[in-house]
């Protein structure tokens, strides 16, 4: 694949040697100034439409062009904060002076991303949320992506003060994959973690021209993964943003739950700091470079939600260490119940204490004999029958599964201090008028953490993009890779559980083998213990009753028996007392620094000598794509149509610690995609719009995915729009192929080679709800199939007498092969299972539905004050589109979809980007969203199932505030801004799991195009 994809990339870079024929040249010249300032106007680009051939003014505004275009062609005048003027040339023209006028956003702006054509915002055949150069400036929130959650209809899911992750429509989750996040035509996902990256090593924020987003599917022109939405960035040409500009952020970040390590001293309010600068160069409107540099440095938000998960021995959330044997902190690892049946174990370890054993246990052994000799014949049982009442009757609810270890705050196993640094350059040439070259490259790493089916701590993380383009103004050829490597990150619940010592690796012919003694050896401790502690007494109270004179000597048994299991809860203190609490370092010693060392620095699952948390991924996805639009050979007052295609290969290496290996090879997954679309326009009134898309996985069968719309224009200012659009998500690298251990369960795949592997058969695997219940089913293992969604949209949006936008939507989907996780249990032994997370999808059709609207106004002044709700519903459970209950995450047959959304969240603000001209502005943000149910895999499988309303698990609802007021000195080029998110210090979390996330204020100067 390296081979084809440098040959793909040799091919592109051929243009570079192209020269085109003189031709007959038209001069155009002349000066652009402010309408209403009389200033010239630095920076504004000129560029003849439909060539990639244009040039921008100079400090004095001047500008002059020179172009082979035959006359007469049209020039396009633009600015950020002007309205686009449009000039017929016939001739050489030396004296084109234009005169700006300062544009009034409502409604004017032009989008990409909803037909992959330049049409107004206002005649989107879909629903399309846009920010702009000016509202990323005018934003509050501490970077142009944590902006996204002020959008319509956006949910945001926060696991660090760098990693953020939207979701649009619901299914929502930490690592979204039913969303696409393009960053200058690059996907810019991690093609091994299947998580995108855009907040942690994306692109600079000096750097970004616009963000788009459409919410929904959009699979039909943008391929697999779509579904739920795409976000599409584009970065400043070097052509157009040319000089050198600077940004330095430095503020201060508070959450009361933040502590120092080690200690429950609070860490208070710390430093953040975030740096960025960005230099563009052209030389004669044919070459041009940039350069970018951004580094963040912060204390990280902290994970600290230590309720109870298990639900077991009679405890809710509430109950913590000391009131629950079984206790499972959200946010403490090591302490997961491992699984084991410790009556069994004790069970096994009596019948192997005979005479001459040397076994500790067999005293305890013979009295249980005795005890059942002299009680059975009065129970009617035979010996060996009132052997196994009195273990039964002592020790089988007390020695259950319900028992875990002590573990490790996630504060204690990670190290909170944030970093991301950003690098991208990039290469352009023109090749004449009509295309343009480009090399890119973007790199970043950062030190964060993620929330998956664990909590990840991406240390030194890094992704590299390269790609290779050719572009005009209708077509593209492009070829990137993107190279992810995981650098020193692992797997927090797994350290916890490494920190306890709870398994070693076996290597046999098969491969490596996870072997669980030193845990079964611990808690084959804790069993033996507890029954040297409680046997004794309780035959003190048994002897005690049979001495009341007349006495049933049965009823004086059962007496005792149910004493000694209301003691059970005294007795495990005394043996914690005695083998200690199964916590094996002190968090902060040197003991525990240097086995956290080991544990972390040793690939997952670990070797003979213990656990390994280090997950090494150093997966590579290369990607080839074209696209050609028609308009040249085709009026597109006819039809404009365009075709197009891509061809990807994912090579997944993660040296076994993430991926399937066969003899220490990983799999490689090829898949491509093929479209066409169509757009007609009747009447200047109806524009007809119909997508197909085909796509083909090596692993399934191929997908035809048809989009259709129409927008009908009642006149300018006011539109109406339906459409029938598809989507479908084949399943990321991890859905099939994954063989991870978690804390909570092992992760597969649900490919046949991972199911060979594991020996999972309907004859051996049951569901983890059926062995709850005491009635194990099967599971069958149906075929795993990409999934599907078919959604019907009306929409509408219209500009009010220049003053108010309105835009609306309702949506109703149906999702097909749905793709969700089952728990199964596979028992190993009398006392030993395996548990794992296999990957499914639920063959009944699955419905949601949702509307938003939004209302901006302008009122005088140049000052705006906008709104948006919006609604997600999941149709199951009873709840309706108008209903007052929260979305359910379990079907009604008992299926979790993980739906993972606020039925209703929205958005209110004021502002004014220049009030009286004076250089200031100023803008607030208030964003509510409602309390909803979360459902993942980093949940104990007790609390994603319960059905007990008071134990859910529940991320409750939150309002934040957001303000900043700017100063704009164009004398020297710079912006001073002063602002803070949630500044009101409302705290809160966005999932099960994730941190709690405090207040960020800071200060900011921005220098923009100096040396232009």
């Amino acid at each position: 694949m390296k081979k084809s994809f440098t040959y793909s990339a040799f091919v592109l870079m051929l243009f570079w040697l192209l020269s085109i024929t003189a031709l007959a040249q038209t001069r155009v010249a002349g000066k652009v100034t402010d309408e209403s300032k009389k200033e010239e106007l630095t920076g504004i680009s000129i560029a003849v439409k439909g060539k990639v051939i244009g040039t921008i003014t100079d400090q004095k505004g001047n500008f002059s062009l020179s172009t082979n275009t035959p006359t007469p062609f049209t020039v396009a005048v633009s600015g950020v904060g002007f309205q686009t003027q449009e000039f017929v040339i016939n001739g050489d023209r030396t004296d084109l002076n234009v005169s700006l006028r300062e544009q009034v956003t409502l409604g004017q702006e032009v989008v990409v991303a909803a037909s992959r054509v330049e049409e107004s915002v206002m005649q989107s055949p879909v629903s399309i949320e846009k920010m702009d150069i000016r509202a990323i400036q005018n934003t509050p929130a501490p970077s142009f992506y944590d902006a996204l959650r002020n959008l319509k209809g956006v949910e945001m899911s926060t696991q660090s003060v760098t990693f953020s992750n939207f979701n649009t429509r619901g299914f929502s989750g930490n690592g979204n994959t039913r969303v696409v996040q393009m960053m200058d035509g690059m996907d810019n996902q991690a093609p091994g973690l299947n998580f995108s990256v855009a907040n942690i090593v994306g692109m600079s924020e000096l750097d970004v021209e616009s963000v788009e987003l459409l919410p929904g599917a959009a699979s039909a022109l943008y391929g697999p993964n779509a579904i739920n939405g795409l976000l599409l960035t584009t970065s400043k040409s070097p052509f157009l943003y040319q000089g050198l500009s600077a940004n330095a952020k430095v503020g201060l970040m508070n959450a009361s739950n933040r502590t120092k390590r080690y200690s429950e001293e609070k860490l208070g309010a710390t430093p953040y700091t975030d740096f960025s600068i960005r230099y563009a160069k052209a030389f004669n409107n044919r070459f041009a470079f940039k350069v970018n540099v951004g580094y963040l440095t912060a204390q990280d938000w902290q994970a600290t939600d230590y309720r109870d998960q298990s639900l077991v021995n009679g405890a809710g959330l509430s109950g913590t260490r000391a009131t629950n044997r079984g206790y499972d902190g959200i946010n403490i690892y090591g302490d997961v119940d491992p699984g084991f049946s410790q009556y069994q174990i004790l069970r096994s370890a009596l019948a192997q204490a005979t005479p001459g054993s040397g076994s500790p246990l067999l005293p305890l052994n013979q009295g249980i004999m005795q005890l059942a000799t002299q009680f059975g014949p009065a129970a009617g049982l035979t010996p060996t029958q009132a052997y196994d009442r009195v273990l039964t009757d002592l020790y089988a609810n007390p020695l259950g599964f319900n028992y875990t270890r002590t573990g490790y705050r996630e504060r204690d196993l990670v190290d909170y201090s944030a970093r991301s640094l950003k690098l991208n350059g990039s290469l352009h040439y023109r090749i004449g008028e009509n295309a343009e070259a480009i090399l890119q490259a973007n790199w970043g790493t950062g030190t964060t953490v993620y929330t998956g089916a664990d909590r990840y701590y991406l240390n030194k993380f890094n992704i590299g993009q390269y790609k290779a383009e050719i572009r005009g103004s209708n077509f593209f050829v492009r070829a990137y890779t993107t190279q992810e490597r995981s650098g020193d990150a692992y797997a927090v619940g797994i350290a916890g559980l490494g920190m306890n010592n709870t398994w070693i690796v076996d290597q046999t012919a098969n491969g490596p083998v996870v072997n669980t003694a030193p845990t079964a050896t611990y808690f084959g401790t804790v069993a033996g213990t507890y029954a040297g502690v409680s046997f004794p007494a309780f035959v003190t109270d048994l002897q005690t009753r049979l001495a009341v004179p007349g006495v049933n000597p049965l009823v004086a048994y059962q007496g005792a028996v149910l004493a000694s299991q209301a003691n059970s809860a005294a007795y495990f203190n005394q043996v914690q007392q005695l083998v200690g609490n199964g916590q094996v370092y002190k968090p902060g010693s040197p003991e525990f620094e240097a086995k956290l060392r080991e544990v972390t620095g040793k690939a997952i699952p670990g070797d003979a000598n213990g656990v390994g948390a280090k997950f090494q991924d150093r997966t590579n996805l290369y990607h080839t794509e074209a696209m050609y639009n028609f308009n040249k050979v085709i009026d597109p007052k006819t039809a404009e149509i365009i075709v197009g295609g891509n061809y990807r290969v994912y090579e997944l290496n993660s040296g076994g610690t993430i991926f399937y290996s066969n003899n220490g090879k990983e799999p490689t997954i090829s898949e491509f995609g093929l479209y066409a679309q169509v757009q007609k326009s009747i009447a200047d009134k109806l524009r007809l719009t119909g997508a197909l898309r085909f796509d083909k996985n090596e692993n399934f069968k191929g997908q035809f995915n048809p989009r259709l719309s129409a927008v009908y224009s009642v006149d300018r200012n006011n539109n109406i729009r339906a459409s029938f659009q598809t989507g479908f998500r084949i399943p990321t690298t991890q859905d099939q192929y994954i063989d991870l251990l978690t804390p909570q369960a092992r992760l597969i795949g649900s490919l046949s080679p991972l199911l060979q592997k594991y020996n999972l058969t309907p004859a051996n695997t049951f569901t983890y709800e059926s062995i709850l219940a005491g009635q194990p089913k099967a599971y069958d293992f149906p075929t795993f199939k990409p999934e599907r969604v078919s959604t019907i949209e009306f929409g509408y949006k219209g500009l009010i007498n220049k003053r108010l936008l309105i835009d609306a939507y309702y949506y109703n989907s149906t999702y097909h092969d749905f793709i969700g996780t089952v728990t199964l249990i596979q028992p190993t032994g009398a006392t030993t299972r395996n548990v794992y997370a296999v990957t499914k999808n639920y063959t009944s059709p699955i419905k949601t539905q949702g509307f938003g609207i939004g209302l901006d106004y302008s009122l005088p002044g140049n000052f705006q004050i906008g709104g948006n709700v919006s609604n997600n519903t999941l149709n199951t459970g009873g709840v309706s589109l108008f209903s007052g209950e929260m979305n359910k995450n379990t079907l009604e047959d008992g299926f979790q979809v993980r739906y993972n959304t606020p039925k209703y969240r929205y958005n209110v603000s004021l502002g004014n980007r220049n009030i009286k001209g004076s250089g200031f502005g100023f803008n607030v943000v208030y964003r509510y969203q409602d309390a909803f149910e979360w459902q993942s895999s980093l949940g104990n499988p007790n609390i994603n199932i319960t059905s007990d309303i008071s134990n859910r698990p529940i991320i409750a609802a939150f309002g934040t505030l957001d303000a900043q007021i700017s100063k704009r000195v164009p004398s020297i080029h710079s912006t001073f801004k002063i602002g803070g998110s949630n500044i009101l210090q409302k705290e809160y979390t966005t999932g099960w799991g994730n941190p709690t996330v405090g207040s960020i204020y800071y200060v900011s100067l921005t220098f923009d195009q100096l040396m232009n």
